[in-house]
């Protein structure tokens, strides 16, 4: 990632309307599995109808965020090229299928996302595991830090908010390795939402508690989807921090490899994903923020979010299909 210097350089406007064809696409795709119990044919499902429409599209882009690295995934591996090559240079962060798992068991929050920004801007990060804290935008930076506990953070956040902290609810994977959180969390008196998969949808539904009933992501996830949450806080206005967990001398030679010269730095989102950026989300079950695909006689119907950062948009859409040829269906 570089110092922020491309910060200044902007998408093409027409992408935040192309990029959700791209998420569509991979959505119907895995939704036509879900349910199924196989996970990684709903997942491989999804990653070629995403790489297929990626190719369509007028830009030079490159995964920095992926199905994992060359030797460990056929495609949409980190540093693959896609596009038509005609267009601006762009990082790409991406998960076709985001909740293998939610879809394969037809349970809420799959999604099917990604996220662009210009050549440079989004964290190379490498595929292990982060430590994450995210609220959604109309605090004050800084109110919740990686530095201080989970009790010091769920305080600051119910004053903030104006509120006990008995009427702040977390949203937590549901792991083992989250026992003492999750004991720290109900011992101050919040309420918790545990998940079973799906912490890119997590860090979203922060971005509007109303709606959602989540006001804070807390625990350890997946690097990759650390990096694609942070880009879509970057449209809301939200905050995050991010902090790699480099505990063996392997991950940190992958992650040195990858240009991440401090194991131990806490990132923000706006170092994760810097300057201008476009995060699309398309829903393959139903969820909090968005419906699943629904499968008609005559149609399909979609439901998506496309988000900006240099705007601040957050644009929902609802797409109806007619005609399954364009899906191969």
């Amino acid at each position: 990632m570089t110092d922020g210097s491309s910060g200044g350089e902007t998408l093409d406007r027409v992408l935040t309307l192309e990029i959700a064809r791209v998420t569509e696409m991979a959505a119907v795709a895995a939704a036509n599995l879900r349910g199924r119990g196989d996970e990684k044919a709903a997942d491989q499902a999804a990653v070629d109808a995403m790489r297929s429409e990626l190719n369509t599209l007028a830009i030079d882009g490159r995964i920095v965020i992926g199905e994992g690295e060359r030797d460990e995934a056929p495609m949409l591996f980190i540093g693959e090229e896609v596009g038509t090559k005609n267009g601006p240079e762009v990082d790409i962060a991406l998960d076709p299928l985001e909740g293998t798992t939610v879809c394969a068991k037809n349970l809420p929050n799959s999604l099917a996302v990604i996220a662009m920004a210009v050549r440079g801007s989004l964290l190379n990060a490498p595929d292990v595991y982060m430590e994450k804290i995210a609220i959604g935008p109309g605090y004050e930076d800084g109110i919740v830090d990686l530095s201080r506990s989970p009790e010091e953070n769920l305080r600051a956040l119910a004053k903030a908010k104006g509120v006990a902290v008995s009427e702040i609810t977390a949203c937590i994977l549901d792991r083992p390795r989250h026992a003492a959180l999750i004991e720290a969390v109900r011992g101050v008196g919040a309420a918790i939402r545990l998940i079973g998969d799906g912490d890119v949808a997590g860090v979203i539904h922060t971005t509007d508690p109303e709606e959602t009933g989540i006001d804070i992501y807390m625990g350890i996830g997946g690097a990759p989807e650390g990096v694609l949450a942070a880009a879509a806080l970057r449209c809301t206005g939200g905050q995050m921090q991010g902090r790699l967990q480099l505990n063996t001398n392997e991950k940190r030679a992958r992650a040195e490899k990858m240009g991440i010269a401090d194991p131990y730095r806490v990132y923000s989102a706006e170092e994760m994903a810097a300057g201008d950026v476009i995060f699309a989300a398309t829903g393959v079950t139903d969820g909090n923020l968005l419906h699943g695909v629904r499968f008609y006689r005559d149609r399909i119907t979609t439901h998506s979010l496309v988000m900006r950062s240099r705007s601040r948009t957050v644009r929902e859409g609802r797409a109806q299909h007619y005609g399954r040829a364009k899906f191969g269906l």
